[in-house]
């Protein structure tokens, strides 16, 4: 069942690091972005690459704890450490880096990266709904294109927005549509097959091509025969941003006999249910309420954030909810304690997990997660 189309995903990215090279041997320009909250609309519609830089690989996260503090979110340790390393291609061949305030730590780490290549910080307000929140971030965004233009010598025009504002919501339905597969029980792909998918989406550089792939695959598992085996205690895992090389909780709940039905973070589900208006007259004013909408632990409140947990807790059939807690995220860390009351309302068993990206608690959480499954009645 649609195993070739999910080892395109697979590849996703070693294809791309090749034919990325390629585009750029020709001039065409590409822009490193480290967050959801990079308005990718706005890269696309200036002609370039937008390629995701997020580390989720605990390999070089010596070489950055030589500046940065042991006791930083690993997640900024492995970005800086790929960039200061030269070892992630998709960093290698970024002409600029876009960057965004979600924290602290990406903040201060952004003004060191700008040592390394050029970096553009976003000033992302935290307050979701104040009306002056809004009219800052449309500034920002505005400040971007800007920046985009003067960095990439080109002209960003507003027909070009909205055209890729229209490719940005059908990739945005399309990812949509796949992960949906999994309210199905059984459900169609496992917690590693989906994540592969979620996460290697953002590496491609052919838009098109990859918006073809999901499309298919989609269909595919729909028309496929089931294999897997019913009655798998279904796990939604939230919080802190997951991808391949940081996977290891969703491998030890699949080991374990449970099935990673879903994922609300950043790799997930977060974003999937905002699409970018395609009416009025301005398109950044547009990408600002989109954007603001994206339910980070950053913002406050974040209420959409808990709205989503319960409405994926009833739509994908959850047995039991794992929320996840990179080492120093303090913002997912406080509201790890919003999300347990949440879940023990809706009487699901409820774990959550502080780690980082190194396999030293795996034996502990391999416990935890055991013990959280058994809890399934």
């Amino acid at each position: 069942m649609t195993v070739e189309l999910l080892e395109d995903f697979a590849r996703m990215r070693e294809v791309s690091i090749m034919k990325i090279k390629d585009a750029k041997e020709t001039g065409q320009k590409v822009v490193g972005v480290y967050c959801a909250f990079c308005p990718q609309e706005l890269v696309l519609a200036a002609g370039a690459i937008p390629v995701s830089l997020c580390g989720t690989s605990e390999k070089p996260i010596p070489a950055a704890e030589e500046v940065l503090p042991r006791n930083l979110c690993p997640l900024i340790k492995s970005s800086y450490g790929f960039a200061a390393t030269d070892t992630c291609p998709f960093f290698h061949f970024s002409d600029l880096v876009v960057g965004e305030t979600t924290c602290d730590g990406k903040k201060k780490m952004f003004e060191l990266l700008q040592n390394i290549k050029p970096v553009h910080v976003m000033q992302l307000p935290h307050l979701s709904e104040v009306a002056a929140s809004t009219e800052l971030w449309i500034k920002e965004l505005r400040r971007l294109r800007s920046y985009l233009e003067e960095q990439l010598n080109t002209e960003i025009s507003d027909n070009a927005i909205w055209a890729a504002i229209e490719q940005i919501n059908r990739e945005t339905l399309a990812t949509k549509a796949i992960c949906d597969l999994n309210q199905m029980d059984p459900p169609l792909l496992s917690g590693l097959e989906l994540l592969t998918v979620t996460f290697s989406r953002h590496f491609s550089n052919d838009r098109a091509d990859m918006l073809g792939k999901l499309e298919d695959l989609e269909g595919q598992a729909r028309g496929s025969e089931i294999v897997a085996s019913a009655g798998r205690p279904r796990v939604l895992l939230t919080g802190c941003p997951v991808g391949i090389g940081s996977e290891k909780v969703i491998r030890l709940v699949e080991e374990a006999g449970g099935a990673v039905v879903a994922m609300e973070n950043c790799s997930g589900y977060k974003t999937l249910e905002l699409l970018c208006e395609t009416g009025g007259d301005d398109p950044i004013v547009a990408l600002a309420h989109k954007y603001m909408r994206i339910p980070c632990s950053c913002m406050s409140p974040n209420r959409y954030r808990f709205d989503l947990i319960e409405k994926m807790i009833t739509d994908f059939t959850i047995d039991a909810v794992i929320d996840l807690t990179w080492q120093a995220c303090h913002t997912y860390n406080i509201e790890a304690y919003s999300t347990g009351k949440l879940a023990r309302e809706k009487e699901i068993p409820f774990l959550h997990l502080e780690s980082d990206y190194s396999a030293s608690d795996v034996e502990n959480i391999k416990i935890r997660i055991e013990a959280l499954l058994e809890m399934v009645g």
